[in-house]
């Protein structure tokens, strides 16, 4: 069930390069259409509802989440696909379960957890997503995992060691081979951007934690909210905020179709073929868009992130994540039961690198409140360590 719309340079589900485990084809329903609909209807995709964007999930009620990211990024990259003529459920799909694998309290989390896996391989989100749908989903009765297609898995795995390239088989290839992942896992990894960089600051803006007359300094933001002030010079309050942010999504979203339909015209592709032995990606923002993006993220990072109250909570969440990590590599037996079952089982296996997998997956699949519970049953703290 192709969209006839879509371009001969997109994926086509009727040519999906597979599935881990064969399966007939969907009745009524796009290959990729059913990768969609699976990650929607995945135990990990319910957790991203309480696991930290920024802010810690007890934070505040209108603070985003893994999910309403993801939603968002999916919204994103869905609409430039249907103008690029690509497939729009392939791009939904990765777009949906891009952060699958993120652990609780944000890229403080995965630090932590990647420090204390130092020694087991290490911890890295994207690897943990593809291990999430691969393996560690238990829903369906002929397979572990979602058993997705190789596209959609290929789109997940946004970046990738080589070292771990060689160990994951299909879709490890391109990063040894240097080849390009397909245009509709290009699109969601920059749409990716666009929402997290632009919906941080609407987050930043909303806790007080930056300022509009802070943002101004910032070219892609002053150049909009000096618009929006002309046109509307007695608009006060969030509406300013989210008129300006909007326009910054549509100001980038612009850039990004146009830059990337002349580059599809300059390198003239006629199938996905041709998408992977590009020399380099085709999905992509203007010189100028790329430096004035560089530019929000660097004010970000050292206004948001690096603010002292979000770097209190980035210090804390290193604390839950390794004593946590600690002490179940310490004492298996404080795992709950499935979980120590695997402890034992993966020991036999693989020895110590095995358990301590197991326990960054039981870890990495917290959500933040369940981290903070669990924290305070193992060690005796009363209340969230996360309140001031």
């Amino acid at each position: 069930m192709k969209n006839t719309a879509t371009a001969s340079y997109a994926a086509n589900p009727k040519k999906s390069l597979g599935r881990l485990h064969k399966e007939p084809s969907p009745t009524y329903r796009s290959e990729f259409q059913r990768d969609r609909d699976r990650i929607i209807h995945s135990t990990g995709f319910r957790r991203l509802e309480y696991k930290t964007q920024v802010f810690v999930n007890h934070e505040g009620d209108l603070y985003r989440t893994r999910l309403t990211h993801s939603l968002e990024v999916a919204q994103i990259a869905r609409s430039i696909a249907r103008t690029l003529k690509l497939d729009e459920d392939l791009t939904e799909a990765i777009a949906l379960a891009h952060d699958l694998g993120h652990t609780p309290f944000g890229h403080a989390g995965q630090d932590a957890l990647n420090a204390c896996m130092k020694d087991y391989g290490g911890f890295e989100h994207n690897l943990q997503s593809l291990r999430i749908i691969d393996q560690l989903e238990k829903n369906y009765a002929e397979f572990d995992g979602l058993n997705l297609s190789f596209e959609t898995r290929e789109g997940i795995l946004k970046h990738c060691s080589l070292k771990h390239a060689a160990e994951l088989g299909d879709v490890g290839e391109r990063f040894l081979n240097k080849t390009q992942s397909s245009l509709e896992a290009q699109l969601t990894n920059i749409a990716d951007q666009v929402a997290y960089n632009n919906h941080d600051i609407d987050d930043g803006l909303r806790s007080g934690l930056i300022t509009i007359e802070q943002m101004k300094a910032v070219e892609l933001f002053s150049i909009q909210y000096d618009k929006v002030m002309w046109k509307y010079p007695k608009l006060t309050g969030h509406r300013v905020v989210h008129e300006t942010i909007r326009r910054m999504i549509g100001e980038q979203v612009i850039d990004l179709i146009e830059t990337s339909q002349n580059r599809l015209k300059a390198a003239n592709p006629n199938s996905i073929d041709d998408i992977r032995q590009h020399h380099e990606e085709l999905i992509s923002f203007s010189d100028k868009m790329r430096t004035q993006n560089q530019e929000l993220k660097k004010f970000l990072r050292e206004n948001l992130y690096y603010h002292h109250k979000v770097y209190r909570m980035t210090r804390k969440a290193h604390h839950v994540i390794k004593a946590l990590f600690n002490i179940f590599i310490d004492d298996i037996r404080l795992l709950p039961p499935e979980h120590q079952e695997l402890a034992k089982l993966s020991l036999l296996d693989n020895g110590e690198t095995g358990q301590a997998r197991v326990i960054a997956d039981y870890i990495a699949g917290m959500t933040d409140r369940y981290a903070t519970i669990e924290y305070a049953r193992l060690f005796g703290v009363e209340g969230s360590v996360f309140y001031s």
